[in-house]
């Protein structure tokens, strides 16, 4: 699996993001809440978004620069999610209130994406 970031694996669907928001289910690590849904369409890929609220970060430079690095470190791992069978619409929406470095994010993108995996394997 390559690492990287294409047009593809980018959620841009309206339809899909508000269907993702109506029926999807969502899992919290701070500083994420994950908010999923499978996907029925023939997809090949894993569709991801990443969301920093403007009640937390009110200057875009600093919610433009959290959304990059929450970018690099969902690309760096998204091999995670390589094994699942079915693909899903992920959407990432940051939930601290201070900024965290690449290397922390990486950690907290890691263990959703773990937990994620886990949940959903039991089901």
């Amino acid at each position: 699996m390559k690492q990287t970031l294409g047009k593809t694996e980018k959620l841009k669907s309206k339809i899909v993001i508000s269907t993702l928001f109506e029926e999807g289910r969502s899992i919290k690590s701070f500083p994420f809440k994950l908010v999923y849904l499978r996907l029925t369409n023939n997809a090949t890929q894993h569709q991801a978004a990443f969301s920093v609220p403007k009640r937390s970060f009110k200057l875009a430079v600093d919610r433009n620069r959290l959304k990059r690095l929450m970018r690099e470190a969902y690309r760096k791992n998204k091999t995670i999610l390589a094994e699942e069978e079915h693909r899903y619409a992920l959407m990432f929406i940051y939930l601290g209130r201070k900024k965290f470095s690449l290397p922390e994010l990486e950690n907290s993108i890691q263990k959703i994406l773990t937990k994620f995996r886990e949940q959903e394997q039991t089901e």
